[in-house]
């Protein structure tokens, strides 16, 4: 039977009416409640329910009033990155869910956690029913260091780690060891930055946090006193903000340990650049070589544990103990730099350097992953390739987020280039390249095919069942939420 008998006959059985649940569809209603619009609506799926998804679902509604929007999340929880990514320390990063929450309450705009596009349902069944697909599944794979070493205990990525004391269901059987005393961080980012806050933080601070019960636990018994953040160039080129760095500089009970030489000659380049960098390396240049004031000087007499930035190094190689069980060390080359400012490279000098270390933590990036050879993806930048957000040879079909652009930026940049993607969509809509006056099905096709291959999306309504509980499970131990932590706990609530 051809693809589009398959469609048809699905449909066929959608408006039968063989379940109450397809009844109400064919009524116009959904499962959440919603009356859905008229069949010649503009239907646009959205895959991927993180900050690109839900803004670029924002600008659809916003520019197009008659269109009809439902975003498909894998997991039955939505915001994606702003739930396991942001640090639990910043909570006021975490107040756009307020935002996505009218988004997703809008009566043009459906959720359905719980439903793996590429194994639930294809790509190519959300492009017979809908007029537009627009991929925004994020990043969910881990670049690697390619070195010696990197698969001992003791290595973990940046992006496992955070999911682990965030509650990403697939990171939870984690268990880092953290019985060493110095830990290194691959990478001068936020996220690198955020890795070694936590590491360091009171457990005072953060146990009023919506960090993780276990991961709280294992902090709190956490051996972990130092933590070298390490970067293959300078300090005119570290990639971190300045509120990180303040906050680092700020932390209880740490204090900076830097090396002189790495900031040589900064004092005088640092004149000509532009204000925001200057302000950041000069709170570097002025933490790590001005002699601190009494009450500073106190403060860090008073310290307990040790962070710092190393500048100008590589990892080649993880060094493990005889038995090759664990991490000792990591063996750093160590760089020069040709050129200046922010195209500066780094070059070999062909001396190394050896760090003893029992825990390393890679944050050198994400990646995006393919989600099936049906869609056109560059396998060297990681993005699927793309004009202003239309998907190279592929009409119809939209990208937007990390998977776009690669994974830079703050939420604030996401915004921006999602804001840009859906008003490609809108142009194409309005020029008439993309066909919107021929109906289409959108979700009415979709639930069927989900219901008849057992596949139980969860509504926005029930993810609220969930986030009921988890509010409820924090206040009863002072935290702004306590996260369920597994896939079948979450569905276990959502579908009480």
């Amino acid at each position: 039977m051809s693809f589009h008998k398959v469609l048809l006959s699905e449909l066929k059985l959608w408006t039968s009416g063989r379940s109450r649940w397809r009844s109400r569809l064919h009524d116009g209603v959904s499962r959440s409640g919603k009356v859905s619009f008229s069949s010649c609506s503009p239907k646009v799926c959205i895959v991927g329910s993180g900050p690109a998804g839900f803004y670029t679902a924002q600008h659809l509604m916003k520019a197009r009033q008659d269109v009809e929007v439902d975003i498909y999340e894998r997991l039955p929880v939505p915001f994606g990155l702003v739930r396991f990514g942001v640090a639990p320390d910043h909570p006021e990063v975490k107040n756009v869910i307020n935002t996505f929450t009218q988004t997703a309450k809008h009566s043009h705009c459906n959720f359905y956690g719980n439903v793996t596009v590429g194994k639930d349902v294809s790509v190519e069944e959300l492009q017979q029913a809908y007029h537009a697909v627009v991929l925004s599944y994020g990043a969910e794979g881990n670049r690697s260091m390619r070195i010696p070493g990197e698969d001992l205990a003791g290595v973990y990525s940046a992006k496992d780690f955070v999911g682990w004391y965030n509650g990403l269901p697939n990171c939870q059987e984690l268990f880092p060891d953290l019985s060493c005393e110095t830990a290194v961080v691959l990478g001068q980012g936020n996220v690198a930055i955020d890795v070694a806050r936590i590491l360091l933080s009171p457990i005072d601070m953060l146990k009023t946090t919506d960090i993780t019960q276990p991961a709280l636990e294992a902090l709190a018994a956490s051996q972990v006193r130092r933590v070298l953040i390490v970067g293959r160039r300078g300090p005119m080129q570290v990639a971190c903000t300045i509120k990180e760095l303040r906050e680092m500089v700020n932390l209880p009970g740490t204090k900076p340990d830097m090396l002189a030489a790495d900031f040589d000659g900064v004092a005088q380049a640092v004149k000509d650049v532009p204000r925001p960098r200057r302000r950041l390396t000069e709170l570097m240049l002025k933490t790590a070589l001005e002699i601190p004031g009494e009450k500073e000087q106190a403060r860090r007499n008073k310290a307990s544990r040790i962070w710092g930035f190393r500048f100008f190094r590589s990892p080649i190689e993880v060094l493990a103990d005889p038995d090759r069980n664990r991490t000792t060390a990591i063996r750093l080359a160590i760089n020069r730099l040709e050129g200046s400012g922010e195209g500066a490279r780094a070059v070999l000098t062909g001396e190394v350097e050896d760090v003893s270390c029992g825990l390393v933590i890679s944050s050198i990036g994400y990646r995006s992953l393919p989600i099936n050879g049906s869609v056109p993806f560059d396998t060297h930048k990681a993005i699927i390739p793309n004009t202003m957000g239309r998907v190279q040879q592929a009409a119809g079909l939209y990208c937007s987020g990390w998977l776009k652009t690669g994974p830079t930026g703050v939420i604030a940049t996401t915004m921006n280039n999602s804001f840009d993607t859906a008003r490609s969509l809108v142009e194409d809509m309005d020029s008439g390249i993309l066909h919107v006056s021929s109906a289409k099905p959108g979700s009415q096709v979709i639930s069927a095919l989900l219901e008849k291959r057992g596949v139980k999306p969860v509504t926005f309504s029930d993810w609220e069942k969930i986030d009921h509980v988890e509010v409820r499970r924090g206040e009863a131990v002072g935290k702004p939420r306590e996260k369920l932590l597994s896939v079948e706990e979450m569905l276990q609530v959502a579908q009480r």
